[in-house]
């Protein structure tokens, strides 16, 4: 993995938000019975996945990197966009301090969580951990906007600019 696929997945990631500007704000934040309940939560979710594993795990730049439930609903899709700023810069850090280290085994505590739990793994899984999680996710909203009547835009890989 390097930059130039990031960018690919920077690219899917601006087409779904672009997207999400165009929905009803209230279909937004619907609850679908799956993954995180709606859109909102599910694009949060996605972004704390990265400043979670990447920004404090391994850049330790946080030891509390994920939103709480009660402060989603202060979400909206620019406040998102934000959000995934803040997410870019922290991969950006993670290619200067990491791109030739991808396969040295870090073992740390998980700052975050409350049990003392240690972790034995490479920064490059890591990375390849929050990009399959985020694009997990993204086809879970694509269902989500499909149930409530919209026709979301092709957010794979295979549509990106080169």
């Amino acid at each position: 993995m390097n930059q130039t696929e990031y960018e690919w997945v920077r690219q899917t990631r601006r087409t779904l938000l672009d997207f999400c500007t165009q929905i009803d704000p209230n279909d937004f934040t619907r609850r679908n019975g799956f993954a995180l309940q709606n859109v909102r939560d599910t694009l949060v979710h996605i972004a704390d996945c990265y400043v979670a594993w990447l920004g404090s795990f391994v850049l330790e730049k946080t030891k509390k990197p994920i939103t709480p439930k009660d402060e989603r609903h202060h979400f909206n899709v620019e406040k998102i966009n934000e959000h995934f700023e803040q997410v870019d810069s922290i991969v950006n850090e993670f290619f200067e301090r990491h791109g030739n280290q991808f396969n040295k085994v870090m073992e740390k505590k998980i700052p975050w969580r409350e049990a003392s739990e240690t972790l034995s793994i490479t920064p490059g899984k890591l990375l390849m951990h929050t990009i399959t999680h985020e694009f997990h996710h993204k086809g879970q909203i694509v269902a989500m906007l499909r149930q409530m009547g919209y026709e979301p835009p092709n957010t794979d890989v295979l549509g990106t600019e080169d």
